[in-house]
């Protein structure tokens, strides 16, 4: 009889876990093949059968088209996020410019902006301020996501350095990565920038993104921000998680056919 309850437990927390994971997520379709096809299925899939989810990444090409659907189908709520300077980071602060200002006009409520991580690896230490800056500026009342590309920085005190310059420029969120590289999304990483948002004492917000395929891979990062702020920072104002694959698995753990 212990084994059973303890099962049932188990599954109640995984449960209660997944449920709440769903509406941290952020769906992404950031593909050179994307259609208006595919970002209208995206849309439909934002809305799943047990909440909707925090968010949808688009190119910025699609953001209007993602913010019409979303609204057509009374989910004005779910956020559309357009990715800009994406996925190479490049060090051009007037094409992230116009880039950002085209998605605002065209209806994304927030830009995740690529820092130019190369560049940075080139020694230019300047460059990733001047294009947050610039981009902040073209972003009026819609939030900043700057992603770190983690996974290609790679050096702690690199991305901690990059994290603390982000936040300094306006960084609503910082993100762990593109999902484009060979490593994405690691414990180490979440630490990281934890860390330098902890040390900021600013209201920025961590997106894990890359990776993250499973609710035990969710749970890990979960866990991280938990020990760090407490269980209220497990808000999707505080927390995202950046991985699209995830859905499925958290469907599974609610007992809905993904």
């Amino acid at each position: 009889m212990n084994d059973i309850n303890e099962a049932i437990d188990v599954y109640e927390v995984d449960a209660s876990l997944a449920q709440l994971a769903i509406g941290l997520m952020e769906l992404a379709s950031l593909n050179a093949d994307d259609t208006p096809e595919k970002i209208i299925a995206l849309c439909h899939r934002a809305l799943t059968p047990v909440g909707y989810v925090a968010a949808v990444c688009v190119m910025p090409r699609f953001a209007g088209l993602a913010r019409r659907t979303l609204d057509s189908l009374h989910a004005r709520e779910i956020e559309v996020v357009a990715a800009v300077n994406f996925p190479s980071g490049s060090p051009s602060v007037s094409s992230a410019e116009s880039e950002t200002q085209a998605a605002i006009l065209a209806g994304a409520d927030e830009i995740d902006l690529v820092y130019p991580f190369h560049a940075l690896l080139g020694g230019d230490r300047q460059i990733g301020a001047d294009i947050i800056n610039a981009c902040k500026a073209k972003c009026g009342r819609a939030a900043l996501t700057v992603t770190l590309e983690t996974g290609v920085l790679r050096d702690p005190q690199v991305i901690h350095g990059a994290s603390c310059v982000a936040i300094q420029e306006g960084a609503n969120f910082l993100k762990t990565s593109t999902g484009k590289q060979i490593l994405n999304a690691t414990p180490q990483a979440s630490r990281i920038l934890i860390a330098a948002i902890a040390e900021s004492g600013a209201h920025v917000g961590i997106n894990v993104s890359g990776n993250v395929r499973t609710l035990d891979e969710a749970r890990v990062h979960m866990d991280l921000v938990k020990a760090r702020f407490g269980p209220r920072w497990l808000e999707q104002g505080r927390l995202r998680l950046g991985a699209t694959s995830l859905l499925d698995d958290l469907l599974v753990h609610l007992g809905v056919g993904a």
